[in-house]
């Protein structure tokens, strides 16, 4: 058995059974991957994959059992390289961050800036993902670094380190009334259509959590898990929206007025997290502490993030109480 025949089984497994993908992915011809796999399931005695006629449409029981530990065996492989790389060349190779489009687009800009300053010769790749799949992907070393508010802080194989704590904000075109009302609560928001996150981005839980205690239901009558996509809406008139208040920008967002509301809602926390069993090259620990630098209190997103309410709020922003 070799390390080429269980790095075509992963690679098949990754491109949903399609070889030629698979054959493209690892640089090699489709007719020795199809090689590598019948090795493997001769050496093994037993049937890898269903099969509809000639085509491979997924893993048999035995299968399922071969990939976890071709998974494992593969990420370790990964783990001796990267160990190995650290000793030769430092500075170079790849970091794969996976984030939702929420840290991607309005958070981690800063901190990019600040790595590529600092390992100019790494080449940085962004994963856009829901939480859950960006769970997925950091269990099975597709991604090196997983950053999002929901999922990370509840899955064993995962170490998730707390970054920075965010709240969310109302925004309404500018002649909206509940830009003015006094005082603001769950029961006035209640009272007009809400555009907000779908389930299991940036912090819905906690969004509807808030309106089930208070024995109040939210008239949601639009989710997405783009911000920019439910600010759009809330330009065309279909509603208020309630994002993340990070996502606001004054600068950009001139037609649309803002409130804090972290007075309503509870304080969520966002968090980067690897796998357990992940070497971390040094420069994997490098953005971990530029994140948090940038992130947490006293970092320029954090600053940014705080003051945000303040310049745009027509009433007075709460103070957030740091953990």
């Amino acid at each position: 058995m070799e390390l080429r025949q269980l790095r075509s089984l992963v690679t098949l497994v990754d491109t949903q059974f399609n070889v030629s993908r698979a054959a493209e992915r690892l640089h090699l011809v489709q007719s020795a991957v199809t090689q590598h796999l019948k090795h493997l399931e001769t050496e093994i005695g037993g049937p890898l994959f269903l099969r509809h006629g000639k085509r491979l449409v997924g893993l048999t029981e035995l299968g399922e059992r071969v990939m976890c530990y071709a998974d494992a065996i593969m990420r370790q492989t990964s783990n001796i390289q990267a160990a190995g790389c650290d000793f030769a060349e430092q500075d170079q190779g790849i970091l794969r961050l996976g984030a939702t489009h929420t840290q991607a687009r309005y958070v981690l800009p800063p901190v990019i800036r600040r790595f590529v300053g600092a390992y100019p010769e790494v080449e940085l790749q962004i994963h856009q993902g829901t939480p859950a799949q960006l769970v997925d992907l950091t269990l099975r070393d597709r991604v090196d670094l997983a950053i999002c508010t929901e999922a990370l802080g509840s899955e064993p194989g995962l170490r998730a380190i707390p970054c920075y704590r965010w709240n969310r904000a109302l925004i309404a075109p500018r002649a909206h009334p509940l830009l003015d009302a006094e005082p603001l609560t769950l029961a006035r928001l209640c009272e007009h259509p809400i555009i907000t996150y779908v389930f299991g981005f940036t912090g819905r839980s906690g969004f509807s959590d808030a309106f089930a205690k208070a024995g109040l239901r939210p008239r949601v009558v639009l989710s997405a898990a783009d911000t920019d996509v439910i600010k759009a809406y809330v330009r065309e008139g279909l509603g208020i929206g309630i994002i993340a208040a990070l996502a606001y920008r004054p600068t950009e967002d001139l037609d649309l007025g803002m409130r804090d509301l972290s007075a309503l809602f509870p304080w969520e926390t966002t968090k980067v997290a690897h796998a357990w069993d992940k070497h971390l090259r040094n420069y994997h620990k490098h953005f971990i502490d530029l994140f948090k630098a940038e992130t947490g209190e006293g970092g320029d997103c954090e600053r940014t993030f705080a003051r945000r309410p303040a310049a745009v709020t027509q009433s007075k922003p709460c103070d957030p109480v740091r953990a």
